[in-house]
């Protein structure tokens, strides 16, 4: 079903980007400095090591500029102009306080967001590499950064410290934070079953819909967490997706779809799976009843003699409950069946990356894992 793209890297790939239009490179990033760009059918174009070779960890093309490569590398950006590979366009050293896991660009190339291990969030104004802003409130390895689209002063970051955070860049201070281990706390209460164990939810990767109002979320715990923006910038609903039988590593939105609320995912499971979120309680509250809510039984004060009356209708009662809880999560079960992937992919290797892409007009996601190969699976049947 997948096509290999091979002979571009000697190491393991850790990432993937493309530049936009129809003819658009591909560029992959990996361990050692590698760094190769391919053309769309999957020929190599051009391998390169970098200087120190460091990992390269995040792959970016910016969006004003098509030939513009944004690579991280250790604490350094190197931006090159991919008409012209012998060397560096722009190098910003030190970039990072420590070495640099994610970088995303905003919607007019202007702005470069990074995420590092100190936890830091550094955004750097677009020419130049100057650092403008600093983020702090990671008490973790931030992982993952993303843009709201059509907020251009909001970006959302993610670490291992299990926190979402949306900022408001203008003020430099979060506009909220959702701890995913709360979350998921108050779920398993309600839905784990004797013997069973989840990993924490370390977040992992993040990604917004390009409507901008919907922000997902890979985490350890195998789920895709989702979040609802609404007015104001306010976190208005947040809810999860059982992706992946291990953690989550990807989850990226696309928007060559019919609607914005695609999602392609890959684990640390070896599958890749594609979803559609659109008719998801998060996506689409309307018609949707929230949780509901148990209420403790009254308790009449009554004289002794009913009291024994009163225990056997409560224990009675929560029998009745109980059966209906297990009837409850039983249906529950059938509806995520329904609700289940709509393309799943037995990929069989542990993935590190997910790029989701058209080339030559079809839809596809390139998927980076162990090895130093990329495979290409179509989407467009769908």
């Amino acid at each position: 079903m997948g096509s290999l793209w091979s002979e571009g890297h000697s190491s393991s790939i850790l990432c993937v980007g493309g530049s936009p239009g129809p003819e658009g490179l591909i560029a992959s990033g990996a361990e050692g400095g590698e760094v190769t760009l391919w053309t769309q059918e999957g020929a190599v174009v051009r391998r390169l090591v970098l200087p120190g070779q460091d990992d390269v960890t995040s792959a970016a093309f910016s969006p004003a500029g098509a030939a513009h490569l944004y690579l991280s590398h250790g604490d350094t950006v190197s931006v090159f102009d991919t008409r012209n590979l012998k060397g560096p366009a722009e190098e910003f050293q030190g970039a990072g306080e420590e070495e640099i896991n994610a970088l995303a660009l905003n919607e007019t190339g202007s702005a470069v967001a990074l995420a590092d291990d100190s936890g830091a969030v550094r955004i750097l104004e677009i020419p130049g590499g100057k650092v403008c802003r600093t983020l702090r409130r990671h008490t973790n390895i931030c992982s993952s950064v993303a843009f709201r689209p059509h907020r251009p002063n909001n970006l959302v970051s993610v670490g291992l410290d299990m926190q979402v955070i949306l900022w408001g860049l203008q003020k430099t201070r979060p506009l909220w934070t959702l701890n995913l281990q709360d979350v998921a706390e108050e779920e398993d209460d309600h839905q784990q079953r004797p013997g069973q164990l989840f990993n924490p939810p370390l977040a992992h990767c993040v990604s917004v819909s390009s409507c901008g109002n919907v922000v997902g979320c890979g985490a350890e715990d195998g789920r895709v967490h989702l979040m609802r923006i609404g007015g104001g910038s306010k976190l208005e609903q947040q809810g999860a997706v059982k992706a992946h039988t291990q953690g989550a590593s990807q989850a990226h939105f696309l928007s060559a779809f019919s609607h914005p609320y695609w999602m392609v995912t890959g684990g640390n499971d070896g599958h890749v799976a594609l979803w559609d979120l659109s008719k998801h309680p998060v996506v689409a509250p309307e018609g949707k009843t929230g949780k509901s809510q148990a209420t403790a039984p009254q308790r009449r004060k009554g004289k002794s003699g009913g009291k024994r009356r009163e225990q056997a209708q409560e224990k009675s009662k929560a029998e009745r409950e109980e059966a209906g809880e297990d009837d409850e999560a039983a249906a529950k079960e059938q509806e995520e069946e329904k609700s289940g992937p709509k393309l799943s992919i037995s990929h069989g290797e542990k993935v590190n990356w997910l790029y989701p892409a058209v080339l030559k007009g079809e839809v596809s996601v390139i998927v980076a894992d162990q090895s130093p190969n990329l495979t290409v699976y179509p989407l467009s049947q769908l």
